[in-house]
Parts: C-alpha cells; structure tokens; sequence
C-alpha cells in the first residue's frame, strides 16, 4: 500500500509538473499576425502590411513569399517591434504569389497568418486602368515642372544681364570722371610748350 500511495504521489507531481509547463508554454505562445493585406501593388513589387495584438513579447516578422504554382519559397526575416509592414520585390508581372507572415520572440514564431493570396498586373494594364483625369493630371504635372524650370533660367539670364549693365555703367562713370582732368593737363602742357610773346606785343628775337 505503501507503495501504491508513493507511485500516485509521484504521478501527481509529475502531471502538476507537465501542467505548470504547459501553462507556461501557453503563456509565452505569440498568436498569428491579424489583418494581413497588400497595397501599393505594382508589376513588380508590393507592400505587405499587418497588425499584431498587443501585449505579444514581438522583437521581429518572419514574411514567406511562394509564387502560387511554385515550391521555391522566399523567406525575409526583419528584428523589428515597430514595423507592421515588408517591401516585396523582384515581383514578375501577371503572377499570383501566397504570403505569409509570422511573429518571432525570444522563445520562437507564433503560427502562420492566413495565407493572402494576390496578382501582380501587367504595366499597361495599370496604365489603361488610370482615368483620363489623372493621365492629366500627370501631362500638367509635367508641363507645370517644365515652365518652373523655364522661368528659373530665364530669372537667371535677366539677373546675369542686369548685374553686366551696372558693371558698365559703374566703368563709364568712372570713364567720364577722368576725361575732365585729362584735358586739364593736356591744355597745360601746351601752354607750357608754346613761344612767350613780346610784352609791345612783338615776337621776342634774337640780336645778331
């Protein structure tokens, strides 16, 4: 009896002991990433977004990318608790890809997110699908870009053009101060080179 009653004592640590494990466990088990979704999808590239609840002890996303037909997988792993969204890239054009997205912690991954599955378009797809008002929007986009430029050259041109006409006018008045007093001295010089006259008012000579 003794016996029986040691072997259930240690039965029952054991499954207490399996129970404080598992509850544990339970405890620090991340939950899948919630709201997976795809925008700013291009032919090739896309985003990936998502939200996790909060209290998860998150230091990163674990992001797997398979074509739909294809087994190969692309696996982009980022040690980030900020981030809530992924840069897919190296998309091919008019493909459907299967996304996954898992939290990672310390004590390992939670569960996969539900699979989002999406199609890449094709260029001129997108292309068609604009409306004429924003295939418009863009044409003045340009237009508008192309007269700033020309306005900003032409705004240089007349500042270059305006800074040559003061520089000129400065060295002509500069010129025109010094002619006056030029004259000046040449006049004098040729009073000072000219014959002095008789006081009677004949020329003076020489007595030979």
């Amino acid at each position: 009896m003794a016996q029986r009653s040691s072997s259930a004592r240690a039965l029952l640590l054991l499954l207490s002991g399996l129970l404080m494990v598992a509850s544990v466990k339970a405890d620090t088990l991340l939950s899948a990433p919630l709201n997976v979704t795809i925008r700013d999808l291009e032919g090739n590239s896309a985003v990936v977004t998502w939200e996790i609840l909060d209290g998860d002890p998150v230091i990163g996303f674990s992001v797997t990318q398979q074509k739909r037909d294809v087994r190969m997988l692309r696996l982009i792993q980022e040690v980030n608790t900020t981030t809530r969204s992924c840069v897919l890239w190296d998309l091919d054009e008019d493909t459907e890809y299967i996304v996954h997205v898992q939290s990672l912690s310390a004590e390992g991954s939670s569960p996969p997110s539900e699979a989002l599955v999406f199609r890449t378009p094709r260029e001129s797809e997108k292309m068609a699908s604009k409306s004429p008002d924003e295939n418009g929007m863009e044409g003045y986009d340009q237009t508008a870009q192309l007269r700033a430029g020309e306005l900003i050259i032409i705004v240089v041109v007349l500042v270059m053009w305006a800074g040559v006409i003061v520089l000129f006018c400065r060295q002509y008045d500069i010129i025109k101060d010094n002619e006056p007093s030029n004259n000046k001295d040449k006049a004098k010089n040729s009073s000072e080179c000219s014959t002095p006259e008789h006081p009677q008012g004949g020329l003076l000579r020489s007595n030979v």
